[in-house]
């Protein structure tokens, strides 16, 4: 049996130390060890983004990264950009243009979501459908949701000027 790993990051800006198998992923660590379950498991692989969360400031598929290679990372997911307050008009914008149904990809959308707006908030439909791409919705076809990401993006112009 292989020996458990010392690690120390920082999730949601909470100091963690523990130890993990040296091959559990990043997703299953942090819904089975952090009880943090809005990181979502869809397909494994890193096809559907439902696990997307950031490390070290970028968006990644948490099942395509081991929980010891965020060793000294900052790991922030879904729950931790919605208590901030990070989010909130972009959850808001999602609720009002019915931008999630099932709300399976929903975490992960608005992950993506935000590291758009946080790039570049003069970007087209296109550019924010192309930044989305790598989530995948079922249910909803995508218009609401680039319309809430669109609407959000817009609301934040006017809110620096």
């Amino acid at each position: 049996m292989t020996a458990p790993v010392a690690i120390s990051l920082t999730v949601n800006g909470e100091r963690v130390d523990t130890h993990v198998l040296p091959r559990l992923n990043l997703a299953d660590f942090l819904r089975e060890q952090l009880s943090l379950t809005g990181t979502h498991v869809g397909c494994e692989h890193g096809v559907c983004g439902a696990c997307t969360v950031r490390v070290n400031g970028d968006i990644v598929r948490a099942c395509l990264l081991l929980a010891v290679q965020t060793e000294n990372a900052t790991v922030e997911t879904i729950e931790g950009l919605s208590d901030s307050g990070e989010i909130a008009d972009l959850q808001a914008a999602f609720r009002e243009r019915n931008a999630l149904q099932c709300g399976y990809c929903t975490p992960g959308m608005l992950m993506a979501a935000q590291d758009i707006l946080a790039q570049d908030l003069d970007a087209d439909r296109d550019q924010i459908r192309e930044h989305l791409s790598g989530n995948y919705c079922r249910c909803t076809g995508y218009h609401a949701i680039v319309d809430a990401v669109e609407a959000t993006a817009k609301a934040r112009k006017e809110l620096r000027r």
